[in-house]
C-alpha cells in the first residue's frame, strides 16, 4: 500500500479531499461515509478507521508497546479507514526522500499504523464509530460501512478427496502433538500422511530421509512436494502442507477452494513480505496452513530453485522461488500464524477463520471445537450462529 503514495499524491493531491481503503467485502454507504468524512476538517492531517488494540503484547506485532498494548490502535481493513489528502501527500514526501527499510511484513494493519504514527510525530488513529463490521445488527442503520463476515463460497465446496494433507512432524512431538490432530481435524481429511524423521506405525508416520532440524524446514518440505507430484494421484488437484501444531478446518477450505482454478498456479494462505520496500517477495507463512495447486507444484519443481540449506525457512524459500517464477502469493486472511488469544477480539469476532496455530499456552482441543470445528460452522441460509467463543 505504501508503495501507491507517491501515485495517490500526484494523482489525486489537488482535487480530492480523502483516499478511502476497504475491503473487497465492504459494503459502503456513500453518502453517509460523505456525511462522517464531513465532519473531520480535510485541511488537517487525519487517520481515521475501526479502532483495534492489543490486549496483551504478541508476537505477530514484535511484542510492540508491551509495558500497555492497549495504548497503540491500529485499523480494522474490513470496516475501511480513510487518509486525508493532506496526510497523503506528507507520507509521499517522507517516501520519497526515505526508502522503506528492508524487513519483515507481518500484519499490515498494524504496521500501516506505526508508518503513519511516526513514532510520535505523525497522527494517531482517530476511532470512527460509524466505520463498522456489524452485520444484521441494529446498529447497521447508524454505520457508513459495514462488511460482510461470511465465508467465500463460489460454487460447490471441494470434495475431500480433492485435497492431500501433509503433516510436517518429528519424532519428539509424536506423542503430544499427533495425538490432537487425531482428536480434532484429521476425520475431516479424506487424503492425510504423517512426515518425519522417523517410521511409527503406530501413527503412522513416513520417513523421508531427511533430518530434522531446529531451524527452517526446507528439506522436509521439498520432498514432501516431491512426493505429492510422484506418490498421489494426478486427479488430485490441491496440497494442504501444515505443521503438526496447525489447527485446520479442512471443512471451511473445501469452500474456500471453490473460489479458486486448481487449473492455475495457486499459492494460498497468509501472506508475510520480506524486504517489500526494497525488491523483496511477499510468501506464506507456514504455520497456519500452506495450499496448493498441482499446477503451482509442478511449476516450483520444474525450475531449479531448490533450499539454500536443509534448515532454511522453507516458506520463505517457498516464496523466493514463486516470486522468480511469477506464480502470485494469494493472502486470505482467514489463515492464522498464531493463537486466537494473539488477535483482538474485535478483529476475530467478524471472521469464520480456517487455521490457527501453537500450542503454547492454551488447551489446542478446546481452540478447536471452539473456533473451527464443523458444529461452529454457518447454519443452512448461509448465516453464522452464535459461537461460544471464550477467551483462549
Amino acid at each position: 500500500i505504501l508503495i501507491f503514495f507517491f501515485s495517490f499524491s500526484v494523482t489525486y493531491g489537488r482535487n480530492s479531499s480523502w483516499i478511502f481503503f476497504c475491503e473487497e467485502d465492504t459494503r459502503i454507504q456513500v453518502i453517509k461515509l460523505l456525511e462522517v468524512l464531513g465532519r473531520f476538517d480535510r485541511s488537517k492531517e487525519w487517520f481515521l478507521g475501526k479502532a483495534l488494540y492489543d490486549e496483551e503484547s504478541t508476537i505477530i506485532h514484535h511484542y510492540a508497546f508491551a509495558e500497555n498494548p492497549t495504548v497503540f490502535k491500529f485499523p480494522d481493513f474490513a470496516a475501511g479507514w480513510a487518509l486525508s489528502i493532506p496526510l497523503v501527500n506528507k507520507l509521499a514526501k517522507k517516501l520519497k526522500s526515505e526508502p522503506l527499510k528492508s524487513d519483515f511484513t507481518i500484519d499490515l494493519k498494524h504496521e500501516i499504523a506505526l508508518y503513519i504514527w511516526q513514532k510520535g510525530e505523525g497522527p494517531h488513529l482517530t476511532p470512527v464509530p460509524e466505520f463498522c463490521t456489524h452485520v444484521n445488527s441494529y446498529k447497521a442503520d447508524y454505520c457508513a460501512t459495514t462488511f460482510s463476515n461470511f465465508l467465500p463460497l463460489c460454487g460447490e465446496p471441494v470434495k475431500k478427496e480433492d485435497i492431500f494433507v501433509a503433516v510436517k512432524t518429528c519424532r519428539k512431538f509424536h506423542g503430544d502433538r499427533i495425538p490432537v490432530v487425531k482428536q480434532t481435524w484429521e476425520k475431516e481429511a479424506a487424503l492425510i500422511e504423517y512426515y518425519s524423521d522417523y517410521a511409527d506405525i503406530s501413527i503412522p508416520t513416513i520417513d523421508l530421509g531427511i533430518p530434522n532440524t531446529d531451524r527452517g524446514h526446507c528439506g522436509k518440505t521439498f520432498a514432501i512436494l516431491e512426493r505429492f507430484l510422484n506418490h498421489t494421484s494426478p486427479r488430485t488437484p490441491w496440497l494442504v502442507i501444515v505443521d503438526d501444531d496447525t489447527l485446520i478446518s479442512i471443512f471451511r477450505l473445501r469452500k474456500l477452494l471453490s473460489c479458486y482454478d486448481p487449473n492455475e498456479p495457486v499459492f494460498l494462505g497468509e501472506r508475510y513480505g520480506y524486504g517489500l520496500g526494497t525488491g523483496g517477495y511477499s510468501y506464506i507463512t507456514g504455520g497456519g496452513g500452506m495450499v496448493f495447486s498441482r499446477i503451482a507444484v509442478q511449476k516450483l519443481l520444474a525450475s531449479k530453485c531448490r533450499c539454500y540449506s536443509m534448515d532454511a525457512p522453507d516458506d520463505m524459500v517457498l516464496g523466493m522461488c514463486s516470486s522468480g517464477l511469477g506464480i502470485p502469493i494469494t493472502h486470505s486472511p482467514l489463515f492464522h500464524q498464531a493463537r486466537p488469544m494473539d488477535y483482538p477480539k474485535d478483529y476475530l469476532s467478524h471472521q469464520v477463520p480456517i487455521s490457527f496455530h501453537k500450542h503454547w499456552n492454551i488447551d489446542p482441543v478446546k481452540v478447536y471445537f471452539t473456533w473451527l470445528a464443523p458444529n461452529t460452522e454457518e447454519s443452512r441460509d448461509g448465516k453464522k450462529v452464535g459461537y461460544n467463543r471464550e477467551d483462549l
